[in-house]
């Protein structure tokens, strides 16, 4: 017999407030996936910020321990080595293991790099040690750009997808506008090697902060079953990862057929070459940009520092308009292709305006000129979005994988051209046409090539 009657009711009463609760969660709209966009914006703006530590650390570091324009172009491009090779493996290792722990693992490792990049002087070996530690910067960075565009085809709707690509894409900027002046500061204040041994601190942090707050769609304790169909009935892949668990009960699929498989779209091809030329413009500005301010328009370290985050800026205006832009065409016209290809297209060609440069003196319109090009490329910089709208749901991670791979393949030429045709001419001219080109080439892949954008479906 029970003696706490009054107990007993309120036990029994209990289940019908905790079941109207769920109710009100359940109706109430929550919007989690921006969380979700804010993290892996973070974790790019990080891993942005920490291979371009090199280009603000460069000319301190070249001076002090002798190291040349070609071996530094060297030294650059070793990172982008080691990220084409390996974002494959990293697409497919990231289709298998999950986007949240493939992310934690990375942001750890390549932190740990960052920091050893600052102690170098320690042990010597300077050049070949350096280009070791770049490249194995490369490696542990690739898992970023594959489980970046599953989680955002997982956990957005098309209807949102150009925001969403826009404001990702946009950490590069951010990264640029926030990190560049920091890492400034730091070698101005305190000496090169701290530039390195803060970044790779702030990367542990992000790490665990990643590692508390990333959820799949289907597994987020908190967000509503009405946030969830929101994003289901949009065609976001919101059980990706289970529905590949279920996939590997079943026949085994060739990876490499599949891989092949995607070069037989013309538009996939043209959207390669769209993403390797954007990547040439993004290395410049990573890798040599301060370096031009210092050596061809007479700024000092700690005002290129500064001086770089305006048209970085530039970029992060032009990429989040794009996005609003992209998503807001979709709604009015109704067309995939419309609504991403303008964007990128309008984009790409004010990007090639830096090659004005050449043409002018006043430091001021110097700044201004590239700040034009980088809103251009922040503008034309749907990328992921367009990956996210076209890569097969199947291996949406290793599509990315070969994507980021092509593109950043101009990562290993770019620095080590620019290296070269700074050594023989003694100025930045003919590196700035070169750059600059690579829009205009980017305009014809898309206009000529690419054609209607659809979701590629793999032949069973």
């Amino acid at each position: 017999m029970n003696d706490h009657p009054s107990s007993a009711n309120a036990e029994l009463a209990m289940p019908s407030v905790t079941n109207a609760r769920s109710a009100a969660a359940a109706t109430t709209r929550t919007r989690y996936r921006f969380v979700t966009l804010a993290l892996i914006t973070i974790v790019l703006a990080l891993s942005s910020g920490d291979r371009a530590a090199m280009s603000v650390a460069g000319s301190a570091m070249a001076k002090e321990l002798h190291i040349t324009s070609v071996e530094l172009g060297y030294i650059f491009s070793a990172f982008s080595w080691a990220y084409v090779i390996f974002l494959i493996p990293a697409g497919w290792l990231t289709d298998r293991i999950g986007s949240k722990k493939a992310m934690f693992s990375a942001i750890v490792v390549w932190s740990a790099f960052t920091v050893c990049m600052g102690l170098v002087h320690f042990i010597g070996l300077v050049v070949p040690l350096l280009l070791a530690l770049r490249f194995l910067l490369g490696v542990a960075e690739s898992p970023v750009g594959p489980a970046s565009g599953r989680i955002i085809a997982a956990w957005f709707p098309a209807s949102e997808r150009g925001v969403a690509g826009a404001i990702f894409n946009s950490a590069q900027y951010v990264s640029l506008a926030l990190f560049t002046p920091f890492m400034g500061w730091l070698c101005h204040a305190f000496g090169w090697e701290y530039v390195f041994i803060a970044m790779g601190g702030v990367g542990l942090v992000i790490a665990t902060i990643w590692w508390k707050n990333y959820y799949l769609p289907v597994r987020h304790p908190s967000m509503s079953a009405s946030e969830l169909e929101h994003i289901r009935a949009g065609e976001g892949l919101v059980d990706l990862e289970a529905s590949q668990r279920q996939d590997k009960t079943g026949p085994e699929r060739s990876q490499l057929r599949d891989i092949g498989s995607l070069f037989k779209s013309r538009m996939l091809v043209g959207i390669f070459i769209g993403q390797y030329c954007i990547s040439a413009i993004t290395w410049f500005f990573v890798t040599w940009f301060p370096i031009y301010l210092v050596k061809d328009r007479g700024f000092d370290i700690l005002q290129a520092g500064f001086v770089a985050s305006i048209p970085a800026l530039a970029g992060l205006i032009g990429g989040v308009a794009s996005g609003f832009v992209s998503d807001g065409l979709l709604k009015k016209t109704g067309s995939l292709s419309i609504a991403r290809k303008g964007p990128v297209i309008v984009g790409f060609l004010l990007s090639a305006s830096m090659i004005l440069c050449n043409y002018v003196n006043s430091q001021w319109l110097v700044v201004g000129l590239m700040s034009l090009a980088f809103f251009g490329k922040g503008f034309g910089a749907l990328s992921w979005t367009i990956l996210a709208d076209t890569a097969p749901r199947e291996i949406i991670g290793t599509t990315g994988g070969v994507f980021n791979a092509l593109g950043n393949s101009a990562g290993i030429v770019t620095p080590v051209v620019i290296g070269y045709l700074l050594q023989s001419t003694g100025s930045f001219s003919a590196a700035l046409v070169y750059v600059g080109a690579h829009g205009l080439v980017a305009v014809l892949s898309y206009g000529l090539i690419v054609g209607k954008i659809q979701r590629y479906q793999l032949k069973a």
